[in-house]
């Protein structure tokens, strides 16, 4: 693990991003709030959620992190959702994996919860598109048109 012992604690944020897209009869499904096993946003936005509180455990050499907010957004879609986590911390390290982690696992909860009718979901797009804090200072994805 890198050793972050001398670097100053600050305020750091991370957004990541990512999509499923899937089947109308999915989708249908979803909407309808006819999931056998329940409300798959909810359960993705909670999943999401505790992914980013457990990252370090999942990722090799990633820090254990103090997190002060975790938000898991999905937004629907014509072919799915797209999704968005935002974490902070007040840290040596920043939360970039946290984010990323976050929307992974939302993504899969879903994923997870409707392959029952659609096994051909695709997730996605998954990448970091803002930082916030430490050494490197702000950093914003810039999309290719």
């Amino acid at each position: 693990m890198v050793d972050v012992g001398a670097k100053p604690a600050t305020a750091r944020e991370a957004v990541a991003r990512g999509s499923i897209t899937m089947s109308a009869a999915a989708l249908k499904l979803i909407r309808s709030g006819e999931v056998a096993k329940g409300d798959p946003l909810q359960a993705a936005k909670l999943a999401g959620i505790l992914a980013a509180k457990q990252t370090s455990s999942l990722i090799p050499l990633c820090h254990p992190l103090p997190l002060t907010h975790v938000s898991v957004d999905l937004t629907p879609g014509k072919t799915g959702y797209a999704i968005e986590a935002r974490v902070r911390t007040t840290a040596q390290t920043g939360v970039e994996m946290e984010a990323l982690t976050a929307v992974s696992v939302a993504a899969l909860t879903i994923y997870d919860m409707v392959k029952a009718v659609d096994k051909e979901m695709v997730i996605g797009d998954i990448c970091l598109v803002e930082k916030k804090g430490g050494k490197s200072g702000h950093y914003t994805r810039k999309v290719e048109k």
